[in-house]
């Protein structure tokens, strides 16, 4: 190629060769790529071979070496690497023993320390939220003057003393033994109608009374003389019917049926056919009358009252078995005499009137016919008199025979048979 213009192109030059064969200046090599992945079942101080960094070309090698992609480990590797934990190894489930779910759940959002530290409580404050009951103080006579302080005083039905402490235009207050004083209503002062109630009712003045309400929210309960006295007037009035006695009475007023009448406190009432004197019963008001009791209610607040039951007693009073009585017939029945006796009726049964054979009633004694008779049994709570002329019979039948002379001498021969009768109980007894 000469005498040509263009100069030959210049070729490279070869690499200088260090002794041994090795070039002078080796190739550079690409940067390496490393992939971490954290795996928890890997303990952190140790890294699997994979990651590991590949080191540099040994001396003998020609050329740069590609790099390799680390392969992603594999369950089976991890396994293998690291032994399988338990779930208390894990999760440290013994310390969570005598926590509470506030304990776990911490304190509420807003209401942490700044910086989210968690305050320290004491230790001095722990023991004393863990100490129990016993382990305080305990004072049994504050306990019992704390309960007498706070104790409910006056139940409904309950009879309390007290003392007036004070009258207004509407009713009385009375210290009970209360947080509060009792009030007593105007109308509840007691019975009848009270007009000057600081006169009944002076300060200091001890009463009793019923407690109709108990305490409301002020501690306040109502009370009651009124109700006290009701009270105390029904059980008079039941232990005069149990004892049978005869009460006094005033008639306060009538209506068609009968008249009204005060026992006690109490209304009672007297119908027209239990009146002596029905016929003309607007003529009572104003009189006293001795009564009986036909019916006493306290629930139902129902008090009959009977004159004609209250004569047959007071009659019954004045009798006793072996008394001799005189009567009069008042009606024939197939078994004996029904004869009145001034107020009562006694019965003089067939079998009593004599000791001989007796065909029919009428051979002895006629209706309306006047009799002497002795009383040989009293029944007052059933209003029976049992009568006898047999027993005046100086022999059986005589009665029928000598009729006038057995009753001209009926007061010496019931002597004699008061005797045998006496004579009789004595043997039998």
């Amino acid at each position: 190629m000469a005498g040509s213009g263009t100069p030959p192109p210049r070729q490279p030059r070869p690499p200088a060769q260090r002794p041994g064969g090795q070039s002078a200046n080796p190739p550079r090599k690409p940067p390496q790529v490393v992939l971490i992945r954290k795996e928890e079942t890997a303990p952190p101080e140790a890294s699997p071979p994979e990651l590991a960094v590949p080191a540099a070309a040994s001396p003998g090698s020609a050329g740069p070496q590609a790099p390799s992609r680390p392969a992603p480990p594999t369950t089976a590797s991890a396994d293998q690497t690291a032994p399988r934990r338990s779930d208390d190894e894990l999760f440290d489930l013994g310390a969570l023993e005598g926590m509470t779910m506030a304990d776990l759940l911490g304190p509420e959002p807003g209401r942490g320390r700044p910086g989210g530290e968690r305050k320290t409580v004491p230790v001095a404050a722990q023991a004393a939220a863990s100490r129990t009951v016993d382990d305080f103080d305990f004072d049994e006579e504050a306990f019992l003057a704390a309960l007498d302080e706070n104790e409910i005083v006056g139940t409904t039905g309950e009879v309390v003393s007290g003392t007036v402490v004070g009258v207004e235009s509407d009713g009385v207050y009375v210290d009970i033994g209360g947080k509060a004083p009792g009030f007593m209503p105007k109308q509840e002062a007691g019975l009848g109608v009270i007009t000057n109630l600081k006169e009944r009712f002076p300060k200091g003045l001890r009463v009793e009374v019923l407690v109709t309400r108990e305490q409301n929210a002020d501690g306040m309960v109502t009370i009651s003389a009124r109700a006290l006295a009701l009270r105390q007037s029904w059980e008079k009035v039941r232990q005069l019917e149990k004892d049978g006695k005869v009460a006094q009475v005033v008639i306060t007023g009538f209506n068609r049926g009968g008249v009204t009448c005060d026992l006690e406190g109490l209304r009672g009432f007297i119908p027209r056919s239990q009146l002596q004197d029905g016929e003309n019963h607007e003529a009572l008001v104003g009189k006293t009358l001795g009564v009986s009791f036909l019916e006493v209610n306290p629930e139902t607040r129902k008090l009959v009252l009977s004159e004609r039951k209250a004569a047959t007693a007071a009659r019954f009073g004045e009798l006793e078995v072996g008394q001799l009585v005189e009567g009069q017939v008042a009606a024939i029945k197939p078994y004996g005499f029904f004869v009145d006796l001034g107020g009562v009726s006694g019965l003089l049964h067939h079998s009593s009137i004599t000791g001989g054979a007796l065909r029919d009633l009428r051979e002895a004694f006629e209706p309306g016919e006047r009799l002497k008779a002795l009383i040989t049994q009293l029944d007052p709570g059933r209003g029976r008199i049992a009568l006898n002329t047999a027993l005046l019979e100086g022999q059986p039948g005589e009665l029928l025979i000598a009729k006038a002379t057995v009753m001209a001498e009926a007061t010496d021969r019931a002597n004699r048979a008061r005797s045998l009768l006496r004579q009789k109980e004595q043997e039998a007894g």
